[in-house]
Order: C-alpha cells, then sequence, then structure tokens
C-alpha cells in the first residue's frame, strides 16, 4: 500500500449565502483568496453535508464528524469542552457548556457572550469553584476560550437529561430559561434543581465581583450571569487513531476542538497566542502544520474567526477572516512536502444574515499527489458544487481522506 498524509484546514462557519450589502454574494465570493483558489484550481472540489442535506449541526458535532466519528457518538458538549480545558470528568457527574453572560436586573439576556468577554474569566471562574450546592453537590467550574467555560457537577444521584437556560442565539433580549428535567426520573428532577440553584447563586457572586465592577466603570459589559447548555456525563469514544492506525494531531485555540481531538487520540497542540478572533496568531499555526506533519499522518489546523463574525452579522468583518483563513492556507502550502493533501473544510455555515448555524452546505477541496483534478478554479459555495467529489456527507469526505492516505481497507477478496 503507498500511504500518504493530509493537512486538513478547517474554517470555522465558513458557509454562509449571498447578502445584498456584498452584491448578492457570499462572503467567501466576495473575499480576496488566491490561495484558496489556488487549492481548488490544483485539485478536486465540491459540497459537504455534515450529516445530511438541511441538518444543522454545533461545532462540537462538526468536528466530531471532521475526526471521522458519527452522530451517534456524540456525549453532549459539555464532556468535550471539559476534556479541552483539562479538566478531569469522574463517572456520575453531570457536565455542562457555559457562557458568561451579562443579565439585567429582570433577568433578560442583555448579551449571551458579556460583549465577548477575554480577559480576567480566570478571576470569576476562580469565585464559582467550589462552591457546595443542596445535597452536597460539588461545583468545579473553569474558564475556556474567550467567553466559554465548564461547570462540572459532582454528587450522587445526577442526571444529564435536562434541558439548557442559555436561550442560544439569536436571542439576546430575551430572559435566561429555567433549567427543566427532561424526563420524569427524580434524578433528572434534583439535577435541574440543583443547576437552578447554581445560576442563581452564581449570579450573587458575580454581580459583586471586583472584575465586574472594573468592567462597568471601563462602559464594558459585566460578565454577571452564566448560562448553561449541553449537558451531558463522561465522554469516551474510541480512539480514530486505534481505530485506523492513524497517528494525529490537532492545532487549534479552542477547547471544544481541542476536547474532540483527545478524545480522537490525536495530540492537541495550542498556544496562548492561537485565540478564537482575528488577533490568532496564523504564522505559529501554520508553521506547527508544517512541522507536525513530518512525524504524523494526519494534521488538523482550526480557525474560529470566520464562524464569530458570521454570529455577529457582519459579512465585511466574515470576508476579513476569510482572507486571513486564505493566508494561513498559503503558508502551509507554500511548505508542503510531496507527500501530502491540502484538505480544506468547515465544520458548518454560519449565515450572517441568520447569525446562527444552518444546514447550508459547505464547499470542499483537496489538492495533492495524483489527484484527480476538476475543471473548477475558484474556491466557494457557488462554484464548489461543480467539483469532482460531488456532494458528500462528513462521514464519506473523511473516509475519502482516510482512503487517498491508504489507510481504509479493500472489501472483497
Amino acid at each position: 500500500m503507498l500511504y500518504r498524509k493530509v493537512i486538513m484546514a478547517i474554517a470555522d462557519g465558513l458557509g454562509d449565502r449571498p447578502h445584498p450589502l456584498l452584491g448578492n454574494l457570499t462572503p467567501l465570493q466576495y473575499a480576496n483568496t488566491p490561495h484558496l483558489d489556488r487549492v481548488a484550481s490544483q485539485g478536486i472540489t465540491g459540497m459537504m453535508d455534515l450529516i445530511e442535506p438541511g441538518v444543522p449541526v454545533g461545532t462540537d458535532m462538526g468536528h466530531l464528524i471532521l475526526f471521522g466519528y458519527e452522530p451517534h457518538h456524540y456525549s453532549g458538549r459539555g464532556p468535550i469542552e471539559a476534556v479541552g480545558v483539562g479538566m478531569e470528568v469522574q463517572p456520575g457527574d453531570v457536565v455542562l457548556r457555559c457562557n458568561f453572560a451579562t443579565v439585567n436586573e429582570e433577568g433578560i439576556v442583555v448579551d449571551r457572550r458579556a460583549g465577548r468577554i477575554r480577559e480576567r474569566t480566570a478571576e470569576l471562574a476562580q469565585a464559582l469553584h467550589g462552591m457546595i450546592l443542596d445535597g452536597g453537590v460539588e461545583v468545579f467550574f473553569k474558564e475556556a476560550t474567550e467567553h466559554r467555560a465548564v461547570l462540572i457537577l459532582r454528587g450522587a444521584g445526577l442526571s444529564a437529561k435536562i434541558s439548557d437556560s442559555d436561550p442560544l442565539a439569536p436571542n439576546d433580549g430575551c430572559p435566561y430559561n429555567e433549567v427543566q428535567a427532561l424526563d420524569s426520573s427524580t434524578e433528572a428532577k434534583r439535577t435541574a434543581a440543583v443547576v437552578n440553584e447554581f445560576l442563581r447563586e452564581a449570579h450573587r457572586v458575580l454581580s459583586v465581583h471586583p472584575v465586574n465592577g472594573e468592567r462597568e466603570k471601563q462602559g464594558e459589559l459585566p460578565a454577571n450571569f452564566i448560562l448553561t447548555r449541553g449537558a451531558g456525563q463522561s465522554a469516551y469514544m474510541e480512539p480514530i487513531s486505534k481505530t485506523r492506525g492513524i497517528k494525529g494531531c490537532c492545532i487549534a485555540g479552542e477547547s471544544t476542538v481541542l476536547g474532540v481531538a483527545q478524545l480522537a487520540g490525536y495530540e492537541a497542540l495550542t498556544d496562548s497566542s492561537m485565540t478564537g478572533n482575528m488577533d490568532t496568531n496564523i504564522e505559529l499555526k501554520a508553521q506547527w502544520a508544517i512541522e507536525q506533519i513530518h512525524s504524523n499522518d494526519m494534521v488538523y489546523v482550526h480557525l474560529k474567526v470566520p464562524d464569530l463574525k458570521g454570529h455577529d452579522k457582519d459579512p465585511f468583518e466574515k470576508v476579513q477572516a476569510i482572507e486571513l483563513f486564505d493566508r494561513m492556507v498559503g503558508m502551509i502550502m507554500d511548505k508542503m512536502p510531496e507527500d501530502t493533501y491540502l484538505a480544506l473544510a468547515a465544520d458548518h455555515s454560519t449565515p450572517c444574515e441568520i447569525g446562527d448555524h444552518t444546514g447550508d452546505p459547505v464547499p470542499i477541496a483537496i489538492c495533492g499527489p495524483s489527484i484527480r483534478q476538476d475543471r473548477v478554479t475558484k474556491y466557494s459555495e457557488i462554484d464548489c458544487p461543480e467539483g469532482g467529489l460531488g456532494r458528500l456527507s462528513g462521514r464519506n469526505y473523511v473516509m475519502t481522506l482516510h482512503g487517498l492516505m491508504g489507510y481504509i481497507k479493500k472489501q472483497g477478496s
């Protein structure tokens, strides 16, 4: 068998729809992307539905699929995020993904991300960590990427069958949701009551925290509330590294992506300069991708900011985010080893007119040795449907890459 390697560059939330402020082009069409177009013109292109047409997915599910898993492997956002920030999850724990948020005196969510707080969240998290709730339930709380955090509840008789308190995008201006049990079990009802107790107590603590006092003096929104979602219990998946025999790593600044990578058995690499915004260090990401491919079979390199700009409903800033991705891809492409494919992907679409994830398919492209080059010369949602890969599911795209690498076993004799 001839074995080859893959670097997959992922632009989070890349896919979009034509926007009137961009002359009815998508942000990807509008952006200046010579390097992404070079991948398309030298390779094979297509479109990908992460699960199936019309089905939106979260960042967690999208990356689960891009790493080679299927929807039934999903254990909830909380446990994945906990792995990503290095928290220990014990059997019986309930784990929730959280946002630092801003609410007013009536409990209305003013901003689900507390003005996209990025500084001093560790101090806020430490004020909540160690809390003891009704029945002796212990709270473990840790900051994650920017406005995100992780809550672990530890105690007897807990259940992950509870609803979210987060009203979800684009629902700033709505009240937060009282957490409800999602089944009739005593455990679910108890856990919902415990989480609601935590939300009230966290609000009391954060409202008077010095960090928030200073934020308000500077005209910034206080991070005075915690929104919860994605409850789950301990996550375990058979590592792809083991089932396929692939050695890999992932370079990212986002804890969710790093968590999925670790569950897949891949090494997770990050740096404090790898933020989730426009100031992320694309030079270091590109440098590490080239360095790591020499000792790995597959390297994932991730850029978060296109998704943020889609959520912000700002098509011009999303164009800039895509051009940042283009520059990172160019740095990688210029130093690619001859035995390596470069694959482009996104975990979902985040159209600027919606401000949230949708089930629109995303463009994909692969260039590298002996690829069946098609006639597409532009990397966009409008051009790639004419490419040789056609329209694939996320699972089939990953299978295609693993096949090019030589890791898919022959069927039959």
